[in-house]
């Protein structure tokens, strides 16, 4: 039995004195060991967690205030179209809209838009970039306006996915300027993905119109009316060349500029007013004013009830009018070597489907052009005006036989055209005006106008119009007018019809229809 007070070693023997002292020095010394142990790990924990929660990327992003133009940055801007290897391993500040973002451990790769332009960026965890700074990247929200400071470097393979192909941006700074709704009315990726192409999602018509500030801002759209510009500007260039003067004239005028009842009524004071429906009235009395050649660019109005792939209420009318000498092809030359000469430079810039045209342009006469879908099994009167089914066939034919996408049709019949239209000398039944057509559609009218004040007056009166409304226009006429002839264009169809598009909805800035007056 062992007695109380005494410890058995490990032979079952009595532990002398001696020996259970240093036994519990010894265990004294292991709990103090294992306390400074513990003391220690608890400690290097302890500074492991301050270091995993310190941010090593603060003051490197966030969200900008509210910008009041509180002050000025002497900041240069680049743009993304700037990216290129020739700045490789420059810094450089960019703006842009965060297109799509894809964060995954470490780093995340988010791809900037700048209108029609796009570069990818990297951010990654390192000694300036925080875990922190990537999960505040990884949550900017789409289409939301960013600036990002980064370096440019060169990559090994080309991404594809970007318009900057050769370059990526390795980010250093990340500023939200304005962000977007968590929540988009429709995805920029949907809306830039071609119509009926794969079973991926697209965007409808309507959708994209009801948004069409959204919908403006995918590459293609850009690209569109880039385009557009740059017609206009070839418009101008040209017949500015041609020492044409540019005019700016009435869009609330006393009476319907073309006849008939397409035309907007408005409330004018106590009186009644209309939306022009085409310069008609005012470049002609620029040239009775010895302008001699004017043109203008602006809005057009036409009240007609067509919902068709080609037909709008409001349009940009490209109108010109020049005084001539002895014939009114003279005008008609001009007009078509414009053409040409546009198409030419357009095409340079921006490759559509082949367009083929002749130079000189191809005119026949509008009873050639007749007897032609006559023989493709067309009924139709000599003094027809020409449908849209019949416009599109003439175009296939005429393409067919003459290998031409524009041509100039010449001749038709008086019935068919406006007031002011100079009748054919030899056969009153004709008419000296022409249309112009681009893949089988008509892109502009025009014609030899009446210079003569009681010959206007005496065919105002056969279309039913009210000279007291129209006095002024006449009257001009009266003190000596040259003989002039001129046309007008409309630039969204022009657009629609160079690129080969479906529907002039696509190349009109905010649309108008008989359906449609928003946004």
């Amino acid at each position: 039995m062992e007695q109380q007070g005494e410890t058995p070693g490990p032979d079952g023997q009595q532990l002398s004195k001696k020996a259970l002292k240093k036994q519990q020095k010894d265990a004294e010394k292991a709990a103090k060991k294992a306390a400074h142990k513990q003391q220690a790990e608890q400690k290097q924990d302890a500074g492991a967690g301050e270091q995993e929660n310190e941010d090593v990327a603060e003051g490197r992003y966030g969200n900008l205030p509210l910008n009041q133009s509180r002050e000025k940055v002497q900041r240069y801007i680049c743009k993304v179209c700037e990216l290129t290897s020739e700045l490789k391993d420059k810094r450089v500040w960019i703006r842009a809209r965060l297109h799509t973002s894809r964060a995954k451990g470490k780093q995340c790769f988010f791809v900037l838009r700048q209108q029609k332009w796009t570069v990818q960026a990297l951010a990654a965890v390192g000694d300036n970039i925080s875990r922190q700074m990537i999960k505040f990247i990884a949550s900017i929200t789409k289409e939301s306006i960013v600036d990002v400071e980064g370096t440019v470097r060169t990559v090994d393979q080309k991404i594809e996915s970007c318009s900057q192909d050769d370059v990526e941006l390795h980010v250093e700074q990340v500023w939200v300027v304005s962000a977007s709704a968590q929540r988009l009315p429709l995805q920029i990726e949907d809306a830039s993905r071609p119509e009926g192409g794969d079973d991926l999602a697209t965007v409808n018509q309507d959708t994209r119109l009801d948004n069409r500030f959204l919908d403006l801002r995918t590459t293609t759209s850009q690209s569109i009316f880039q385009l557009e510009a740059g017609v206009c500007q070839l418009f101008r260039e040209y017949l500015i060349g041609k020492h044409f003067v540019e005019i700016h004239t009435p869009k609330i005028i006393p009476a319907a500029s073309e006849g008939g009842a397409n035309v907007f009524e408005v409330t004018y004071f106590k009186s009644k007013a209309y939306l022009a429906q085409s310069p008609q009235l005012y470049k002609q009395m620029a040239i009775c004013a010895d302008f001699e050649r004017v043109f203008t660019i602006g809005a057009v109005f036409r009240a007609e009830d067509s919902n068709t792939h080609r037909h709008l209420t409001e349009f940009v009318g490209l109108d010109l009018e020049m005084a001539f000498n002895f014939h009114y092809h003279e005008v008609v030359d001009l007009i078509g070597d414009m053409y040409a000469e546009e198409i030419s430079m357009v095409s340079k810039q921006f490759p559509a489907e082949p367009f083929k045209f002749l130079e000189p342009s191809l005119r026949i006469e509008y009873i050639e052009a007749v007897a032609m879908l006559r023989e493709a099994g067309v009924e139709m009167g000599d003094d027809e005006d020409l449908s849209t089914p019949s416009e599109k066939l003439l175009g296939r034919l005429i393409k067919a036989k003459y290998d031409t996408d524009f041509f100039i049709l010449d001749k038709f019949p008086l019935a068919v055209r406006p007031f002011y239209t100079m009748p054919d000398a030899n056969n009153p039944k004709w008419s000296n005006s022409y249309d112009m057509f681009m893949r089988g559609e008509e892109i502009l009218s025009g014609a030899q106008r009446i210079h003569d004040p009681e010959f206007l007056t005496k065919r105002a009166l056969e279309h039913g119009c009210e000279l007291e409304k129209i006095k002024g226009y006449i009257d001009s006429f009266r003190y000596g007018a040259p003989p002039h002839a001129g046309g007008g264009i409309g630039l969204e169809r022009v657009t629609m019809l160079y690129l080969g598009l479906d529907n002039v909805r696509k190349t009109s800035l905010f649309p108008r229809d008989p359906k449609r007056v928003t946004p």
